[in-house]
């Protein structure tokens, strides 16, 4: 089985029960050794800004609450698992028939960005752009682009510290 032949379907969850259910199927497939058959699991979440008490804060929401993303090799027992995942209520599709998203709409919920370009390399100095950090100075580390993170070396507190951070809040200074 390759990871070609997966495909993105939406699963229907109890409201408030999505991040549970992304936890308790990652453990399912860690102890049945699944890891082929159910590659990937999301909660699509976005970042909010709210202003209380005249201060910004940055709060994560669901973008589809009471949905989870799993990213799979559909076959009996990977249906039947992710099916049975307490707090499922089934797959999302006619007649409750698995539906494999298109890469369209994959791309249009922001699941899976395909391969971002990034201008930057290890070594160079970049500028944190959004998040916490915002505006801190560091330098790369290390890339990865399939988790699509990049490891950062900020000075806080007058020392260096590795951070990790999405590939999109930094840019090369």
């Amino acid at each position: 089985m390759s990871e070609e032949e997966s495909k993105w379907y939406v699963v229907h969850t109890y409201s408030g029960y999505e991040n549970k259910v992304k936890a308790n199927l990652e453990k399912i497939v860690e102890n049945r050794g699944m890891q082929d058959y159910i590659i990937d699991i999301v909660v699509p979440m976005e970042e909010q800004i709210e202003i209380k008490d005249g201060k910004k804060k940055a709060t994560l929401k669901k973008v589809f609450p009471g949905y989870v993303l799993v990213k799979m090799i559909m076959s009996d027992e990977s249906w039947y698992i992710v099916r049975n995942t307490r707090g499922v209520t089934g797959f999302v599709g006619p007649g409750s028939k698995p539906v494999p998203l298109s890469d369209d709409e994959v791309k249009a919920m922001g699941v899976e960005e395909f391969a971002p370009e990034v201008d930057y390399e290890v070594y160079d100095n970049v500028r944190v752009i959004s998040g916490p950090l915002e505006n801190f100075i560091g330098i790369v580390e290390e890339i990865n682009l399939e988790k699509r993170k990049v490891r950062v070396s900020v000075s806080m507190f007058g020392r260096e510290t590795p951070v990790e951070l999405e590939l999109v809040q930094i840019q090369k200074i």
